[in-house]
């Protein structure tokens, strides 16, 4: 029986965690975990053993960290070959059937660009070597588990899926705040996690149980797919010395199998957890019968940070990242004009749009290119959801790849050659479609004509395994100065298509109005019939006052909006355009702001912008009150705004390489000019011995080089004595440490010591996700940082104190 059909009927319990049963074996700080499963394959069989006699089902190969970044790809078949062949030996020996051996997948330990400097496809390469070897070698399915990076999670899911064809689960690690590390909710992990067919969603890592509730609830009301649960045995401390967890076997128990009663199809345990907590949790949940997984018909697309759904609510479309018309959005595209398209992106987000189309399609230009950077590029600084709109099959497949979320998809058709095109695309990358009510023999002029090309995508769309929630119908907008019954075929088919045939619908509404005076009263009009007959989406100007204002009295009237406070908003002018600004060609023409242009170019992340303005500003400007003025202030917002999880890590990041581009110019004015003075202390930073993780160490680098600070990055993987050494050279009072696994935190231990005995004075400010503050204060650190902008206030309370 396979993994997928054992599911149907039966829970599913995986194993618990790996390293710490390591290191009580003898695995040393610094030593590769991986490398067990050929010098000590032994211990890994028994403690995978160990697993099945508790009650797992499914074991997971000791490979979290088996990846060509790590190994020579001799070495890293051999490690994975061995560690198959561990997990193979452990199932035969537990004599019992129904067991089943995961590929397990950790993280890479980088940030992928434009965050970090790990390249998508790069990503995608490095998962794929080891799902190919692990396939060759024979495991049931693959596990990918412990993502904090939705990007990256889509790189991994990708290559799992382009290069086997096992069942393949994903989990993610979710902080307190219920968000992954870059920002994305359960939703928008869900979205794009089904939209792509995993076979299995869930969490694990990063908390205990209960503090995880919240999120696996999430997941469980939002997701079609079996939801699993991997949690740590609660938060490590220290106990007379050493490393416990607050968590006892029964209580992990107790509250895992409280969700399993909820819904959750498949658990087991992560940090902390042994063969004591499974066999607890198999016991506790003896008697429990598995909780139907039901298809929860949620249209929807997702961004990097959530999802946008399709329901009684309607969703705007902004229309102003296209060419079509557009005489200055063409020079842009000619021109490779990346800041322009930017600036409409931000200005339609700041005018109420919902999703962003992106149509980059020029004659002149590779539009397979523009596509790909223009998608990078927007969803790099803007976490709108985006509708990838193109005919050309090649261009949208380049945007749908690379696209951080669950994308719209423009357009699909019911002829033959649209249809075979544009629908592997959808089901291998996810999406939702923007389909066309017209095939072969064109538009049909009647509504009936219109439903029967509908129902014809629909059919052809199953056969290609693709659900009718994810098609969303477009019933086309024909302009009533060439025909009178346009608009009201349009209309027809448009509610049967939303109440009969029970999908969603999405109308360019502009094209209503060509050729008639007074368009924008027109469309707005026409916009509200269509709302009545139950659109359920708009591609439109967000700079049209006459179209928002009947969205806003739309929702108002219809009970959308609570007691009319939007509308209100709206109307009192803090969201509306006036007429003429509603008229105008580009976003930049009417977008004003209270700040300073390059303090607003910083906050938005818009690197290029920033440079351009800060050489405007030193026209006239000292580079000091430049930077003291709008650099910091503007840097000190997005700070706290992340602190406070209003922004979200990739914003953090972006603003920060806007400020780099900043000071480069500021630099280059102040070069020959002595600058010392405005440089702050030496830092020296470090991932410690045995971690090769740096995503942490490398933000906390960005941040505190854009406050002053000289910092000096050993990189990762460095030994204790080094980073002594580098305290002494360049006399910095602190020191950061990052570690990212349990079995690295045993060296990051060893540094602080060797620090106390060698510099005493310099102090010491540690983080990773594998830390507590508790756990700081038991290995003598002076400072826990639970996150970047914390090591940043902390460095300028030491600066405080020294001067």
């Amino acid at each position: 029986m396979n993994i997928k059909e054992y599911m149907k009927d039966h829970l599913l319990f995986l194993d618990g965690g790996m390293g710490t049963l390591l290191q009580r074996r003898g695995l040393v700080p610094g030593e590769l975990p991986e490398r067990w499963n050929v010098t000590h394959p032994d211990v890994i069989r028994d403690i995978h053993l160990s697993y099945y006699k508790a009650g797992s089902n499914v074991v997971s190969t000791n490979t979290f960290g088996a990846n060509t970044l790590k190994f020579e790809k001799a070495e890293l078949e051999n490690i994975i070959k061995a560690a198959i062949d561990n997990a193979r030996a452990a199932r035969d020996a537990s004599g019992e059937d129904e067991k089943f051996i995961a590929l397990d997948i950790g993280p890479t330990g980088h940030l992928l660009k434009p965050f970090g400097d790990l390249d998508f496809e790069d990503a995608v390469n490095i998962f794929a070597e080891t799902v190919r070897i692990g396939a060759e070698y024979g495991v049931d399915l693959i596990l990918i588990e412990t993502m904090n990076d939705s990007y990256e999670t889509k790189a991994a899911l990708l290559a799992a899926k382009e290069n086997s064809s096992l069942p393949v689960f994903v989990s993610n690690a979710y902080g307190s705040d219920g968000k992954l590390m870059t920002g994305a909710d359960p939703e928008a992990m869900t979205a794009l996690l089904e939209g792509m067919g995993a076979d299995a969603i869930g969490v694990n890592c990063s908390l205990g149980p209960r503090e995880l509730m919240p999120v696996v609830r999430k997941l469980l009301e939002v997701s079609s797919t079996p939801v699993i649960l991997k949690p740590n045995a609660g938060l490590p401390h220290s106990c007379y010395g050493e490393t416990v967890y607050d968590v006892t076997p029964e209580e992990f128990a107790s509250d895992v199998c409280t969700l399993i009663k909820e819904g959750v199809r498949v658990a087991g345990g992560c940090c902390g957890t042994t063969p004591d907590y499974i066999k607890a949790l198999t016991d506790e949940a003896k008697g429990i019968a598995p909780v139907p997984v039901t298809e929860k018909n949620i249209t929807c697309v997702s961004s990097y940070t959530h999802s946008v759904k399709f329901e009684a609510d309607p969703v705007l479309i902004g229309e102003r990242i296209n060419p079509t018309g557009k005489k200055r959005f063409k020079a842009a595209l000619a021109e490779h004009d990346i800041g322009y398209i930017l600036s409409e992106a931000f200005a339609q987000r700041d005018r109420g749009a919902h999703i962003l189309d992106v149509n980059v399609g020029l004659p002149e230009i590779d539009e397979v290119k523009m596509m790909t950077d223009a998608v990078c590029e927007i969803q790099a600084v803007c976490d709108l959801p985006l509708q990838i709109d193109t005919t050309d099959t090649a261009a949208m497949e380049a945007g749908l790849r690379r696209y951080n979320g669950k994308a719209m998809i423009n357009s699909v058709n019911g002829k033959e050659e649209s249809m075979s095109a544009v629908f592997p695309l959808a089901k291998k990358y996810g999406g939702l479609i923007v389909a066309l009510t017209l095939d072969e023999n064109g538009i049909p002029g009647d509504s009936a004509g219109r439903v029967e090309v509908a129902r014809k995508i629909l059919r052809r769309a199953e056969e290609y395994g693709i659900n009718k929630k994810d098609i969303i119908f477009d019933t086309l907008a024909m302009t009533v100065s060439a025909d009178s019954g346009a608009a009201k075929a349009t209309l027809d088919s448009l509610d049967v298509i939303r109440h009969e045939l029970k999908c969603h619908t999405s109308l360019g509404v502009s094209n209503v109005s060509f050729g008639l005076p007074c368009r924008d009263t027109v469309n707005s009009t026409f916009f509200a019939c269509a709302l009545e007959r139950g659109l359920s989406a708009a591609i439109m100007n967000p700079y049209s006052e006459e179209m928002m204002r009947t969205y806003h009295e739309y929702r108002a009237l219809h009970g959308l909006d609570g007691m009319g406070a939007d509308y209100i908003s709206f109307m009192d002018g803090k969201t509306g355009l006036s007429a003429a600004a509603s008229q105008s060609t580009g976003a930049a023409d009417v977008i004003e702001s209270d700040e300073e242009p390059l303090t607003c170019a910083i906050k938005r992340g818009m690197k290029e912008k920033a440079a351009s303005l800060t050489k405007e500003a030193l026209q006239t400007k000292a580079p000091l009150d430049i930077v003291k003025e709008e650099i910091i202030p503007a840097l000190d917002e997005v700070g706290r705004g992340f602190e406070a999880k209003t922004v979200y890590l990739p914003s953090l990041l972006m603003s920060a390489e806007a400020a780099k581009s900043a000071f480069e110019e500021i630099k280059a004015a102040m070069a020959g000019a002595t600058d010392s003075a405005e440089v702050k202390c030496p830092f020296v930073i470090a991932t410690v011995k045995g971690d090769i993780h740096d995503i942490g160490k490398n933000i906390v680098k960005l941040l505190l080089e854009n406050y002053g600070y000289r910092v000096y990055d050993l990189g990762r993987d460095v030994d204790p004595s080094e980073v002594v050494r580098a305290v002494r050279e360049t006399g910095a009072p602190i020191v950061g440490l990052s570690a990212l696994m349990t079995t690295t935190v045993p060296a990051m231990e060893e540094t602080i010591k060797l620090l106390r005995r060698e510099v005493p004075a310099c102090r010491v400010v540690v983080g990773g996700a594998v830390l507590t503050k508790s756990y700081a204060d038991m290995i003598g650190a002076d400072k826990y940082a639970a996150d970047a902008m914390e090591t940043v206030r902390y460095a300028e309370q030491i600066m405080a104190e020294l001067n």
